[in-house]
């Protein structure tokens, strides 16, 4: 296990600035997720602690060891890639092996080594296949054993499930946890897909544009976003662009349309804010201490275990979520609607340009 920091790590590509002062802290033995669109950063965070690439100014630690000018090798991290990167004219176990055999290790040594390997990805008697003779779901896991065997201090995961298809991809996040567990390794693994990141995370950092908005548990970035951003990026969620008209302490009442909600709670400065509401905090009954909305139905989407309505009042589009059918089953298009939000499920945030 390995304790990772990042102190204010820039990454310039001639005039593109890729990292603006990235400063991490992720802990020994914590499965640890960089989140966000394509282009934000991620990649070139995960690449620059692999010791892949180097960062433009700023420090990267394991643990109390500056290891910022250190190549790969002399870190002890391993990436695995989303391509799996197998050589396809090895076989499964010359392929585990072929870290160790660069070591130079007895055989009887990478034999060991290698059958706790493919037995810990649940491979045993894949040994004498190729590459080409195995699933998509079966490549990754070669690959995972291969950058275990070696019994890295880090292990790096970058985007390694986005080949894989729908049901293969939840198969193999369970599994990437259960090792992770197993181990006790410290795992830095970064996706866009927020269900895998809530999924399988002990802790998020968000990013947007080269910066981290938000670091947190999954439940804490869910349900107390800090940005308009990670609000709106985490989930399927309602965001409504608002005006503070007026103010006592720290609650405001707020103006959209010709919608007015009083007494939410907001201690930020700007007047311009975004209101965060989760589909599923909306509900289609009145309740006690809710701010009330009145529209018209759009759209009634069934998804199995849950329903969404989606609403419309006055220019503004919501979506409320309900699990239970009884609710909604004579819901329909243009049939006048209303919504109901408890205040305190309504959060306010800055105006995010």
């Amino acid at each position: 296990m390995v304790e990772v920091r990042l102190e204010n790590v820039v990454k310039e590509f001639g005039d593109t600035v890729a990292l603006k002062g990235v400063n991490l802290h992720i802990k020994h033995g914590e499965l640890f997720t960089l989140l966000g669109p394509s282009g934000c950063g991620k990649s070139t965070t995960l690449r620059i602690i692999a010791g892949l690439d180097y960062p433009t100014s700023g420090k990267v630690w394991f643990d109390d060891q500056d290891v910022t000018n250190l190549s790969s090798s002399e870190r002890g991290a391993v990436l695995v890639f989303q391509n799996y990167a197998l050589w396809p004219h090895m076989k499964v176990y010359d392929n585990v092996a072929y870290g160790l055999r660069l070591k130079k290790l007895p055989k009887e040594e990478i034999d060991r080594r290698v059958k706790w390997a493919l037995e810990l990805v649940k491979l045993q008697g894949f040994e004498d296949r190729y590459p080409t003779q195995l699933s998509g779901g079966q490549q990754q896991r070669v690959a995972i054993a291969r950058a275990l065997v070696v019994e890295p201090k880090l292990l790096l995961l970058d985007e390694p499930l986005s080949n894989l298809d729908a049901k293969l991809r939840l198969e193999m996040r369970s599994e990437i946890r259960r090792i992770q567990r197993e181990l006790g390794i410290t795992v830095i693994y970064v996706t866009h897909d927020q269900e895998e990141a809530m999924a399988i995370s002990d802790r998020i950092a968000v990013m947007n544009v080269g910066t981290v908005e938000q670091v947190g548990t999954p439940r804490e970035i869910y349900e107390r976003p800090r940005t308009e951003f990670v609000a709106s990026f985490m989930g399927k969620t309602n965001v409504i662009h608002a005006k503070v008209v007026e103010r006592n302490g720290d609650r405001v009442t707020v103006e959209f349309g010709s919608f007015r909600f009083e007494g939410l709670h907001y201690t930020g400065e700007k007047d311009d804010v975004a209101l965060v509401i989760r589909p599923e905090r909306i509900h289609l009954k009145p309740i006690e201490d809710a701010v009330e909305m009145e529209g018209k139905i759009d759209l009634v989407e069934y998804y199995g275990f849950f329903v969404e309505v989606v609403g419309i009042f006055d220019d503004t589009r919501l979506i409320a979520r309900s699990i239970s059918t009884k609710d909604v089953e004579n819901l329909r298009p243009t049939m006048p609607v209303k919504f109901y939000i408890r205040r305190e499920d309504i959060l306010v945030l800055p105006k995010q340009l």
